[in-house]
């Protein structure tokens, strides 16, 4: 009620009806009942739009991407053009697998050329692939092109000096290990499977396996979520000095192989099942003889937490199935690095 209107209905009530009304009451005129709003549930999936851009911005990234799908066409239509070479071919040599550019051998960064052990094809085979499909000799410069020549270039070129550097970077993520990050317990009562039990599922046969096979007798503490998500600040100093022991024994290839899974899945000790399983040179594999433990396995052990909620609250397109992916291209790529044909 609009204020103005008080003093005057004040004015015309009796003296003794004014005493008994306070000044700061007022009396609604209408009777619509109120309506509250409703409100609706959220049916959008994924990161919320872009902002728009101005005009001139939007003519400008429309005229960069025809000048970008006339390049592409060309070099497309023109290979001679686009790169400097016609064919790609895996060579054998004395010294092993040799990618060629027609007669050019592929070279590493340092300058040594790119010899592939004769036990790993698929690997040569694969590299091959991965310089058949550049458009241009520019696209060579790109990594995230030719990423398994830049892992077998790695491979190569490694010195005493870069394998410290891997084996002291690869044990910190033992403190943090993804295997070994374990959720609260969920209280009694309970309905649904919980965090905690999945991560034991996946956890302890990977952890089995190491403490049997590969780590005898060593002790890897996990940090448990009942007491804290602070958890252990570092694993015990035998525990590391066994680890650091094992890396320092491993082969070049197998070496580059452990830093990429451990890199791509946040595990050493995923990582070093995985590589211990396909490795020519360990030649541990799971029982029974046969290889139990692949891409797949790996791949879904590193992500238990990720498929948990997931599961619960569902993907976000183009982000949650793009890296689940990736994470299973990055672990092939380090099982064609370890695995042989012997």
């Amino acid at each position: 009620m609009s204020r103005l209107l008080a003093p005057r209905l004040a004015a015309r009530l009796s003296p003794p009806a004014r005493a008994l009304r306070p000044a700061f009451q007022y009396q609604c005129l209408h009777s619509t009942a109120p309506t509250p709003a409703t409100a609706l549930p959220i049916t959008a999936h994924g990161p919320p739009p872009k902002p728009p851009l101005p005009a001139g911005e939007i003519a400008d990234l429309r005229r960069r991407q025809k000048i970008e799908a006339a390049q592409d066409l060309a070099a497309q239509s023109q290979p001679g053009r686009g790169r400097f070479w016609k064919e790609v071919r895996v060579t054998n040599t004395d010294g092993g697998l040799s990618v060629t550019l027609d007669a050019r051998p592929i070279k590493t960064p340092s300058g040594k050329l790119l010899l592939i052990p004769p036990s790993k094809p698929l690997l040569a085979a694969a590299i091959a692939l991965e310089w058949s499909l550049l458009r241009s000799s520019a696209d060579a410069l790109k990594g995230y092109l030719i990423p398994l020549t830049q892992l077998a270039s790695r491979a190569l070129d490694l010195d005493p000096a870069v394998r410290a550097e891997i084996a002291q970077n690869l044990l910190r993520y033992l403190d943090t290990d993804t295997l070994l990050c374990l959720a609260p317990t969920a209280p009694a009562g309970h309905d649904r499977v919980s965090l905690r039990e999945l991560q034991d599922e996946a956890a302890a046969p990977v952890i089995a396996f190491l403490r049997e096979r590969v780590w005898p007798g060593v002790v890897l503490v996990p940090v448990d979520g009942d007491e804290g998500m602070a958890g252990v600040k570092s694993q015990p100093k035998e525990t590391r000095g066994v680890v650091a022991a094992w890396m320092g024994a491993l082969g070049r290839w197998d070496l580059v192989a452990l830093e990429r899974a451990v890199l791509a899945s946040k595990s050493m000790c995923v990582a070093a099942r995985l590589v211990v399983e396909w490795s020519e040179e360990i030649g541990v594999v799971g029982g029974g003889g046969k290889r139990g433990f692949g891409v797949e396995e790996a791949a879904r052990a590193a992500s238990v937490e990720v498929r948990f909620q997931t599961g619960r609250w569902g993907e976000v397109e183009d982000t949650h199935d793009v890296e689940k992916e990736d994470l299973r291209r990055q672990l092939g790529a380090s099982v064609l690095l370890a695995a042989g044909n012997r």
